[in-house]
């Protein structure tokens, strides 16, 4: 990940950025421009007055498929900070089915601990490299270490065993072969031999101390230390080797201590929690009596987290006082005051996101960095296929998701991908055998694909 500096991120130019993936919801931007300014801020405060200021946190209100979540995936992304999202509905309190709602910030940890990990790995990558060159060497000139040999009893597994080791004349051999292949290697003419590599196994099951999956406490870590992993031989080419290598030669380089204080750190100040759908567990949105109380039992679970609490991790205990909560949900039956009051006092800024029109739909097909249209151009491409979109089949296309929102369940822009897909269908099927390697979109081929569809209301319900 490309080093973030923080003093560029002014809220005009978060907004900026957010503009390149997002269209249209000003005020939304705004909100968590400012927010994340504010965290800047506050990194600067003297310690006194630092932990006193808390994080505002956002409670976004709008329809399906406006983008809420891109808009908290986005800004996260922007200032390095680990982030995931998780539905509110998948969370219970004790005595119902569910998730325990402690699980998100040990979600979060993990996501904090693969990001700096990652960061870290991409610092020493020149020294794994060297080490991945040694392992590929030991591979096509074996003898060159010293070779334990097998344990014969228990004694020997934890005492150690003798080693073989080359003489003089057949080690000066050996290291003389090492660098013929080593400058083979750099030369690069060796990728498609095959060697044989040997690899911890990885994937082994865990053993889980009943009811204690969420804290992640692994029994087979604890007596790691005295039963020797177990290894595996594979055959690959030399170009693949390189690839499983080095990852696994990066990481023995990290000091994973340094790795989880940091990424504990990161989480604690700069964490995002992106909590969906939580106008799904208010007490309106309940049609039963009984399970208004699950429902709110939630919000209550949530709360001491929110507000700020200590949740035990497997990488030690994380404070959650300063992280960025933001949540979403489309209150079409209920609304926001049907949330517990305490809840409601936690989320200060609200920001409403408007339901998409037709000219934004438009803008959605051309203007983003990831547009759909520049996605499939992308794809095509692949085939050798030119594909362009005239400006009335857009606009046709837009026309199209617009109205099928309207008539049908409004699911924002995610009607899009159905309509250019069901658009597009027959050219991503033909396309390896199409040879007309120029294609061009216009209003009347939307027509001829989708037309039909879009006006029979039963077909439309079931189709797009």
């Amino acid at each position: 990940m490309v080093e973030i500096d923080l003093e560029l991120l002014t809220p005009r130019h978060i907004v900026q950025e957010l503009n390149k993936y997002i269209i249209g919801q000003d005020d939304a931007k705004k909100a968590v421009a400012v927010a994340l300014r504010n965290r800047i801020r506050r990194q600067k405060l003297p310690e006194e007055v630092r932990k006193d200021i808390v994080p505002k946190n956002i409670l976004m209100i709008g329809p399906t498929g406006v983008g809420k979540t891109e808009i908290a995936r986005r800004l996260a992304e922007l200032s390095g900070a680990p982030f995931i999202k998780v539905e509110a509905t998948r969370f219970t309190e004790v005595g119902y089915v569910g998730k325990n709602v402690d699980s998100m910030i040990r979600e979060l940890v993990d996501a904090g601990v693969n990001m700096v990990k990652t960061e870290k790995m991409k610092g020493v990558e020149e020294k794994a490299r060297f080490l991945v060159e040694e392992r590929i060497l030991d591979a096509l000139v074996p003898g060159a270490r010293p070779k334990a040999q097998q344990p014969r009893n228990i004694f020997e597994l934890f005492q150690g065993t003798p080693q073989q080791r080359p003489s003089p004349d057949e080690a000066e051999k050996i290291r003389q072969k090492r660098e013929e292949y080593r400058n083979k290697l750099r030369q690069g003419t060796l990728e498609d031999l095959e060697i044989e590599i040997e690899m911890e196994e990885r994937g082994q099951s865990m053993v889980m101390i009943p009811g204690m999956e969420d804290m992640g406490i692994d029994m087979s870590n604890i007596l790691g230390g005295m039963i020797p992993k177990k290894k595996k031989r594979k055959r690959v080419k030399i170009s693949e080797a390189r690839k499983i290598l080095l990852p696994i030669e990066s990481e023995k380089l990290l000091d994973m201590d340094k790795v989880i204080s940091e990424a504990i750190e990161r989480v604690q100040n700069r964490g995002i929690i992106f909590i969906d759908e939580i106008d799904k567990v208010t007490s309106r949105s309940g049609k039963g009596g009984g399970i208004d109380v699950s429902r709110e039992g939630v919000q209550r679970d949530m709360l001491p987290i929110i507000e700020g609490t200590t949740i035990n991790t497997k990488y030690g205990p994380v404070r959650t006082d300063f992280i960025l909560f933001v949540a979403a949900g489309a209150f079409h039956v209920g609304k926001p005051s049907d949330l517990i009051p305490e809840f409601q006092g936690r989320f200060p800024i609200r920001v409403e996101l408007n339901a998409l029109t037709e000219s934004d739909f438009y803008r959605i097909l051309t203007e983003p960095k990831n547009a759909i249209i520049k996605q499939y151009k992308y794809l095509l491409q692949t085939e050798d296929i030119e594909l362009s979109f005239t400006d009335d089949g857009l606009r046709e296309i837009a026309h199209v998701a617009y109205s099928l929102n309207e008539k049908l369940e409004n699911i924002g822009a995610r009607r899009l991908y159905t309509v250019v897909e069901k658009v597009l269908e027959d050219i991503s099927y033909e396309a390896p055998d199409i040879e007309t390697k120029k294609l061009t979109i216009d209003r009347e081929y939307v027509d001829s694909k989708i037309k039909d569809i879009a006006e029979n209301e039963d077909l439309s319900a079931f189709i797009l």
